[in-house]
């Protein structure tokens, strides 16, 4: 694990959510003190946090660790013109400049 890499990730996730490290902790039980120390390198999380955290962003525990740098988007549920509309949206996006 990049812990360095761990740490900016889920410090970016958290406030991109615009959760206090205190807010993100209630929410996923640990203490306010645990998440600082995650986020500055100063402490790791158990295999069992790393997937709670990752499941709470919505993102792969390989994006959260800094092993692969790409987010996912949970699409069950769609149907497949509703799948394909958000797979051209985000194609748009991926071509405007």
């Amino acid at each position: 694990m990049l812990y360095t890499a761990f740490g900016e990730n889920l410090r970016s996730l958290r406030v991109a959510r615009g959760l206090t490290q205190k807010e993100l902790g209630e929410r996923v039980g640990l203490s306010k003190a645990v998440v600082s120390k995650y986020e500055n390198a100063l402490g790791y999380p158990t295999l069992d946090m790393v997937i709670t955290l990752a499941a709470f962003f919505g993102v792969t525990t390989d994006y959260l660790l800094g092993v692969k740098n790409q987010k996912t988007a949970d699409v069950s549920g769609l149907t497949d013109w509703q799948l394909n509309a958000v797979l051209t949206v985000i194609d748009a996006f991926k071509h405007s400049d």
